[in-house]
């Protein structure tokens, strides 16, 4: 009689994960955002900042060197205090070269998230309309590596019709 009702449990049990099954949907993530139009001014915009940035640090550098050169040059002629004076302001110049260089990078990173943002929420709000327009129970990310296996022929590939979704 145990057996009886342990085997219709497990029956039940294997019959009820039948009927939950789940749908899922499936995406290439990085596809459908260089996709958008917003991605592309995001990218421009950035491309724009770095490129300021850019030939600051390629003017800050030239400055550098060119003082550089003058105190190898003339630290033969010069009177002590005046190599001195000029070792000093060759470091601090270079001190502050390379706080302007991190600080640029901080804020072309935080420049990126800023402008990123937006994007990448218009897209995770696409794909969670066309996941409940489709019945999907979830969406997974099918690039990066971040799901080496799933059977496609369960799910449904839903990176176009986020891309024009999204447009």
């Amino acid at each position: 009689m145990k057996k009886a009702v342990l085997a219709l449990l497990l029956l039940t049990f294997h019959l009820g994960l039948l009927a939950q099954e789940s749908h899922f949907g499936y995406i290439d993530y990085n596809k459908a955002l260089k996709s958008l139009p917003e991605y592309e001014q995001a990218q421009k915009s950035l491309d724009e900042l770095k490129s300021t940035y850019d030939k600051e640090m390629e003017r800050s550098e030239q400055e550098l060197n060119k003082q550089f050169k003058e105190f190898i040059d003339g630290q033969k002629t010069f009177p002590e205090n005046i190599l001195l004076k000029r070792q000093k302001e060759l470091q601090q110049l270079m001190e502050q070269s390379l706080k302007f260089k991190d600080e640029a990078e901080n804020l072309l990173t935080n420049a990126e998230s800023e402008l990123m943002e937006p994007v990448h929420k218009k897209l995770k709000d696409t794909i969670a309309k066309v996941a409940v327009e489709k019945g999907l129970d979830f969406v997974a990310n099918s690039d990066n590596n971040a799901y080496p296996y799933f059977n496609t022929e369960k799910g449904i590939d839903i990176t176009e019709l986020v891309i024009s979704e999204a447009k």
